[in-house]
């Protein structure tokens, strides 16, 4: 199904949703060049609690189906001083896909990240934190991204 835009918020069925809704925002004002999926290492489970900061640019995903948590792209650098909030939809819902995009260098470093969330309540969608990556090599990020 296509994206809902009609309301207040755009909604989505599923993760191709997501993926065309963080194509289209294109953080930092770079397109999106490859995407993943998040999925859980430990179950394959892919519903999120996310706790992101904006300030230290880094997030965190919790897998809802065996709690083990996750830091996102190179949020471990950053995790220590981070100040991280919950996220939640505008419906209440604190349970998420989690689509990871990264904008690209042209040397085919990462240049931005951002993380995008599809409430599995009522499908809203929405990009609760990006940030700009400036050190280089950093395709070591894009592990697991298509």
């Amino acid at each position: 199904m296509a994206i809902d835009t009609t309301g207040t918020f755009w909604r989505g069925d599923d993760f191709t949703d997501l993926a065309d809704y963080l194509r289209e925002y294109q953080p930092g004002g770079y397109p999106v060049a490859q995407l993943k999926e998040m999925t859980c290492e430990q179950c394959g489970g892919g519903t999120f609690a996310v706790l992101v900061d904006d300030e230290n640019g880094c997030a965190q995903a919790r897998c809802l189906t065996c709690d083990d948590d996750v830091l996102i792209a190179d949020s471990s650098d950053h995790w220590q001083d981070a100040d991280p909030e919950d996220c939640a939809c505008p419906c209440g819902g604190e349970a998420f896909q989690v689509a990871v995009g990264f904008a690209l260098r042209a040397d085919g470093e990462v240049r931005w990240v951002s993380v995008a969330l599809r409430c599995t309540q009522d499908g809203t969608l929405g990009v609760y934190t990006d940030w700009k990556i400036d050190y280089s090599p950093s395709r070591h990020l894009l592990i697991g991204a298509t």
